[in-house]
């Protein structure tokens, strides 16, 4: 029975989120992007291309992207939040494509690095909707920025923004400016993710001065055009609860200003960060409902001020390109392990892992998974899904049901893998970093190559 395993005992081995399915070859709608289907032989379609089939042109692992998934996310964001600016997040994924699309879809686009900016003016992007984001911007970055005409620089420094006074003094130009700041409200997320806490190493304090101080800082600096601040609160967000405090507190400072300093700032940023579904436990609210919600919220705070509601940007984070991207994997070998009490697991190893998703081995984060390469009649097996690294927390999913005859040569996918998987994705053990294909309406091209062992050693000096 080499590569085929019974289903296990998994009574008390499984989280309580996660259910046994009734039919192990079932998609479950919200995890996957609109157009993922499976056929009546199991073969799951994205796009209308066969995975199978895509499979055999590109190989695995592989970052299957569905365009029209995208586009109609990007869409969802842009007229639910009419009115606003939507900020795509270019740290969650970004490519020349990925960038054109963004802009065609009327979105504005974030970045946080020269590598991203230079990505952005590649695909065209207007630079007076871009916005410029990082704790650390090098004076390099902020005169390139600066000289390509970036709408927006976000400082989240004292130092940058001497250096940034310093660059348009000497280029004779006006730079438009957020100030970033802390409102210490921390979001229902991960520790590592939740950005408005105040040890951490973004923004200004509001609590301490430190906004204030650094907005005055700005509006005394000739050539630096204050337009608002910038507030995050985390990631990974399901309902709007964290901004009502966020946005009191920010709202607050935004009138201190107008009234103490006479400089009424004409926009402000409530971040976003809003959640995708990985797994069944998740329930991602819709952008209408949260445009809604964040707008009442900022409505009631500027009357309660008797000040003007600014005009407002949102940045929807991984909401967009999260759920638009599955990756797909060749398994290799399959194993059963008896736990302590004689449950069992089987450990499904496939030919990626932490390489193209390190989110599980650093933030512990939750995925699921789905054989796609065929239809199973065997009964569901606890499973856990790992990668070939040489690392014991190189697991792609901790807990899934995949069909008992799982077997080496199926192919399973991981949807919900757009967002920093491979923005994140690395070179670890020398491996190669995989392509991303775009599908849509029946064609798919690849608009990420796949690394090749030229790539590898091209840096490699002897």
């Amino acid at each position: 029975m080499a590569g085929r395993v019974p289903p296990g005992d998994f009574a008390g081995t499984s989280p309580v989120w996660l259910r046994q399915p009734e039919d192990v070859n079932a998609l479950i709608p919200v995890l996957w992007s609109k157009t993922a289907r499976k056929d009546d032989s199991g073969v799951l379609q994205i796009g209308g291309i066969a995975i199978p089939d895509l499979v055999a042109d590109v190989n695995t692992p592989a970052y299957v992207l569905d365009e029209e998934d995208f586009r109609s996310r990007a869409r969802a964001f842009r007229d639910g939040f009419a009115g606003y600016d939507v900020y795509y997040a270019g740290k969650a994924f970004l490519s020349v494509a990925v960038a054109k699309w963004v802009a065609e879809e009327g979105l504005c686009l974030d970045v946080c690095s020269n590598g991203e900016l230079s990505v952005a003016l590649r695909a065209g992007v207007d630079p007076k909707r871009i916005g410029y984001h990082g704790n650390n911007k090098t004076p390099m970055e902020l005169r390139r920025a600066v000289v390509a005409g970036v709408g927006r620089i976000i400082v989240d420094s004292y130092a940058e923004i001497e250096r940034l006074a310093a660059i348009v003094a000497e280029l004779g130009v006006v730079q438009g400016v957020m100030v970033r700041v802390t409102a210490g409200v921390e979001a229902h997320t991960h520790e590592f993710i939740a950005t408005a806490h105040e040890d951490q190493k973004f923004g200004f304090s509001i609590s301490s001065g430190d906004g204030f101080a650094a907005a005055q800082a700005v509006i005394e600096a000739p050539g630096l055009d204050l337009r608002g601040l910038h507030s995050h609160i985390g990631s990974q967000i399901f309902d709007t609860s964290g901004w009502e405090v966020a946005a009191r507190r920010v709202l607050g400072l935004h009138a201190e200003i107008g009234r103490e300093l006479g400089h009424v700032m004409p926009e402000m940023d409530l971040g976003g960060g809003f959640g995708i579904a990985y797994t069944t436990q998740d329930d991602p609210a819709d952008p209408a409902d949260l445009a809604r919600q964040i707008t009442d919220i900022v409505a009631r705070e500027c009357a309660a001020l008797q000040f003007p509601v600014p005009h407002l940007s949102i940045e929807p984070g991984r909401a967009i390109v999260g759920s638009s991207m599955c990756t797909v994997y060749t398994v290799g070998t399959v194993k059963q392990v008896t736990l302590d009490g004689g449950a069992t697991r089987t450990y499904v190893s496939v030919d990626g892992g932490m390489s193209d998703n390190i989110r599980p081995a650093l933030y512990d984060a939750d995925y699921s998974c789905t054989l796609v390469s065929r239809a199973s009649s065997a009964e569901p097996t606890l499973a856990r899904v790992v990668g070939k690294h040489c690392e014991s927390g190189d697991i792609v999913v901790k807990h899934e049901f995949l069909p008992g005859d799982i077997a080496p040569g199926d192919l399973v996918a991981v949807p919900g893998t757009g967002a920093y998987g491979r923005s994140m994705a690395s070179n670890y053990n020398h491996a190669l970093r995989p392509p991303v294909v775009a599908v849509r309406d029946g064609e798919a091209r690849v608009i990420v190559r796949r690394e090749t062992e030229d790539d590898l050693l091209a840096t490699d000096l002897g």
